[in-house]
């Protein structure tokens, strides 16, 4: 009977890596479906891009898989990976901000596809509707303005609800670091949402 205590979900991952070690495509298949959803979120939240994540999220695994053998288990294979999921999408902005300044087609406006927005939304009046995707947009555009180091901490701790002592652990810095960069990011969204949330 299993304790009610501890799931004991790292030694599951620590199953999947060491066959996946061993050439067991299936088993790193399955850590690819485990955490394809909240990378694939993380990246997202961070570009504002489908296409954009979909590539990064290849790039992803394909090096996870390549380092596989250099994973000492030291940490959980959760932060391992993140850390390069994070490493990977704030190399990426970078070259992407280089080559061009971010446009607003580059945005997604993913909500507005999204069937459980669209269902709740529909039975609102057109007004709320507007002011929604107006707020999501701008929501949007002050995540852009932020940042790489500020967007990551942000994505992690406000969208994906990640303990401060684990995102410490993923990027490589101290809490002290990601609360004072959340502080710091926190205001500056502030600023960039009050214009809107004042009409």
């Amino acid at each position: 009977m299993k304790s009610k205590s501890h799931p004991r979900k790292p030694d599951e991952d620590l199953d999947l890596v060491s066959r996946a070690r061993e050439g067991d495509t299936a088993a790193f298949d399955e850590l690819v479906i485990k955490y394809t959803p909240r990378l694939y979120g993380l990246v997202y939240h961070m570009t504002s891009n489908h296409e954009d994540t979909n590539d990064v999220l290849q790039d992803v695994f394909a090096k996870a898989y390549r380092a596989l053998k250099r994973f000492r288990g030291k940490s959980t294979f959760y932060t391992w990976i993140y850390s390069i999921a994070t490493n990977m999408t704030l190399n990426f902005l970078k070259k992407r901000n280089r080559r061009r300044g971010l446009s607003l087609d580059d945005i997604d406006n993913a909500i507005e596809n999204d069937k459980e927005f669209i269902e709740l939304t529909s039975k609102s009046d057109p007004v709320r509707e507007a002011n929604i995707s107006e707020l999501q947009e701008r929501l949007n555009m002050a995540m852009q303005k932020l940042s790489e180091d500020h967007r990551a901490v942000v994505t992690m701790f406000d969208i994906q609800g990640i303990p401060h002592a684990e995102i410490s652990k993923i990027l490589g810095v101290s809490e002290g670091t990601i609360r004072s960069r959340l502080f710091y990011a926190h205001r500056q969204l502030q600023t960039y949402l009050e214009d809107f949330v004042k009409n």
